[in-house]
């Protein structure tokens, strides 16, 4: 296993407020930043900050744990693979109320985005998330200990296939900001067999 953090790390669009260590990443949210494109109401934006490294490796696996505080709707951050604006995919919970929080998955495939959803408790603060690539296919898994993951989404990217950039991203897409910490990031082999 490599660490995430030993890689030659880049923002797509920086935070105003963000820390790193030597083993954890921590990001302040803006108000009115999210990702999304067009499907269901036309709307579109693209203004969410993403650390990620980029790699031409075929088959891997990249795990994380995320803990976080949003208590403001849509509030997010998780995992992302972010090529441009109509192709990339996130895996993270999005705050809806006291009560429930909305643990799922986008997929934006050549300009518009997908999104697949289960509901969790509004408390849990912490989730671990495990993306795993197979050329231009891509799994996308959640655990609440960090042990048992369950699968999410399986996926095909059309501009997926050559060299990607992936990492994580925190928003908010509302008028509010929250802090996320990102630890636990790594590099390994792909866990994702082939289909027997």
């Amino acid at each position: 296993m490599a660490s995430f953090l030993k890689e030659n790390l880049f923002w797509t669009r920086p935070p105003r407020s963000f820390k790193t260590g030597e083993d954890f990443v921590e990001i302040v949210t803006d108000p009115n930043t999210d990702l999304w494109q067009r499907t269901y109401y036309g709307f579109r934006n693209d203004s969410a900050p993403v650390l990620q490294a980029k790699t031409e490796e075929q088959y891997f696996s990249f795990t994380v744990r995320t803990q976080f505080c949003g208590k403001n709707r849509f509030d997010q951050c998780g995992v992302a693979l972010y090529l441009d604006a109509e192709n990339w995919l996130k895996a993270s919970s999005e705050y809806e109320d006291g009560a429930m929080q909305r643990l799922g998955s986008v997929v934006t495939d050549r300009g518009y985005s997908d999104w697949a959803t289960t509901d969790i408790p509004a408390s849990v603060g912490e989730i671990w998330y495990r993306l795993s690539r197979r050329e231009s296919d891509y799994m996308l898994e959640s655990s609440f200990d960090g042990k048992r993951f369950r699968q999410m989404r399986i996926c095909h990217l059309s501009e997926g296939g050559k060299e990607i950039a992936f990492g994580v991203y925190a928003c908010s897409p509302g008028q509010s900001s929250f802090s996320a910490r990102f630890t636990e990031m790594e590099i390994g082999p792909c866990v994702w067999k082939a289909h027997a």
